[in-house]
């Protein structure tokens, strides 16, 4: 049983697919929900694996050790977290400052971003996203999201939402971006060149807002566990993540 990060899901999902298929008889089951929704199963025994778009945090951790089965963590892609927008809106570039603005409710109208006199909408993941996390601790600085904010289930609700709003901003891991929705370049800051979330931009650390994306075991895995995380990081895997809009890991565990 796997189960977490909503941004992994996909790619959770092929990898599980290819590797059944190379493994006749294996089953391997594939569930997102959020990254926290992954620890929660480890710490509980209900899951084999726990995939995250974020570190396991001391909570986690503490509680795994507590249980005689500390958190092992492997890396196995890299993604970008992508700011979307609705197609016709003009802006199609931002600092990480206006949008830390934008989302903690400091700018609440497009036209304060170079975009129309429209009053902004935010959407986000839910509280037990890793992404939610992420885009929380990297862009905001640890502040609050804006009251506004509509918290919703999934990626994919996500770009439905963005892609029928057109006063929208949301975030989506990059292999999720679609023709329905734009995707913005980001500044690291001021003085700084926008740029895109690409394959390019990933790997040459470019892009400001790119990310590992984890499998944890809670103490070492079993054998079918790991080898089903060697699968996701060998040549075949690694071309599983490429085709589904990811980057290979740099290394492994």
């Amino acid at each position: 049983m796997v189960r977490g990060s909503d941004t992994l899901v996909n790619l959770s999902a092929a990898w599980a697919e290819a590797f059944m298929e190379a493994n006749p008889g294996v089953q391997v089951s594939v569930s997102g929900g959020g990254s926290s929704t992954g620890f929660a199963g480890l710490i509980e025994g209900s899951v084999d694996l726990a995939t995250a778009s974020r570190e396991v945090n001391d909570f986690e951790r503490q509680a795994l050790i507590d249980r005689g089965r500390p958190p092992v963590e492997y890396v196995v892609a890299v993604d970008a977290v992508t700011m979307i927008v609705h197609p016709s809106n003009p802006v199609r570039e931002l600092t990480m400052s206006q949008l830390a603005d934008i989302l903690t409710g400091q700018v609440t109208n497009w036209a304060d971003v170079g975009g129309p006199d429209l009053a902004i909408t935010i959407y986000s993941r839910e509280t037990s996203s890793g992404t939610y996390a992420f885009v929380r601790e990297r862009v905001m600085g640890n502040k609050d999201y804006a009251a506004s904010a509509r918290l919703l289930p999934s990626t994919y609700a996500i770009i439905e939402a963005v892609a029928q709003d057109r006063a929208g901003i949301g975030y989506v891991g990059m292999g999720y971006v679609t023709d329905a929705v734009v995707a913005l370049k980001v500044a690291a800051d001021e003085a700084s060149e926008p740029v895109e979330a690409t394959v390019e931009n990933v790997t040459s650390g470019a892009y400001p807002l790119a990310r590992n994306l984890y499998i944890y075991s809670a103490g070492e895995p079993g054998p079918l566990a790991k080898a089903f995380i060697e699968f996701c990081t060998s040549e075949t895997g690694r071309a599983i993540t490429e085709e589904i809009g990811f980057v290979p890991p740099a290394g492994g565990r």
